[in-house]
This record gives structure tokens, sequence and C-alpha cells, in this order.
């Protein structure tokens, strides 16, 4: 088993639009480079590469079966990216729930009689 890739590779792997439509489809099973290409719109070697990223990221693994070279997602992979969105969900958290916190102050200052 291969070290854990950085998390830039991860990042820089689904960066791109191509390679997350590749994992979109690699969420449902394993497909071979072909069966990835087909309805891609492009070639297998321009798929391949772009597969070659999402392995080198460890975001996919591959085996090999006869001819073919076969794909599989690796979801722990995405942890990273979990982890992330889940450090920016907790402070946005922190930053709504003082913002209601501040508007319920200010109705509450509103419904004040002057006195």
């Amino acid at each position: 088993m291969g070290k854990a890739p950085a998390k830039g590779d991860v990042f820089a792997a689904i960066a791109d639009p191509t390679r997350r439509r590749l994992l979109e489809r690699l969420v449902v099973g394993e497909h071979s480079v072909a069966d990835l290409t087909h309805g891609a719109g492009m070639t297998m070697a321009a798929v391949s590469l772009h597969l070659q990223v999402l392995w080198r990221a460890g975001l996919v693994s591959r085996r090999v079966a006869g001819r073919h070279r076969l794909y599989r997602l690796q979801p722990a992979s995405l942890r990273t990216v979990t982890d992330w969105a889940e450090t920016l969900s907790v402070f946005w958290d922190e930053k709504l729930d003082w913002l209601d916190a501040l508007a319920e102050r200010m109705d509450a200052a509103a419904d004040r009689p002057d006195i």
C-alpha cells in the first residue's frame, strides 16, 4: 500500500471538472477505461490521463482484468475534502449564530418603547 496523498494532491485532482465527472461515474461501481470513455467526449488516452491523476491522488484504485484496467472509487480518500468542508462549516455556523443573536438583540431593542 502506498503512502497517503498530500492534501494538495486531492484538491488538485478534484479541481478539474472532467475528473469530478469521472469520480461521479465511479460512485456506482467499478468501470473500465473504455466504459468511462463512452459518453465522455474524449479519447481513451485522455480519460486514462485523468484517471492516472485520480489514482496518484489516491481517489481511485485500479486493477488489471485481462486486457482491461478497471477503476474503482476510494471514498475514504475524499475524507480530506470532507474534513476541510466541515472546518469551514463550523466557522460559518459560528458566524451565522453570532449574526442571528445580533438580529434578535436589535429586534428586542426596536420593540422597547422609548422613554
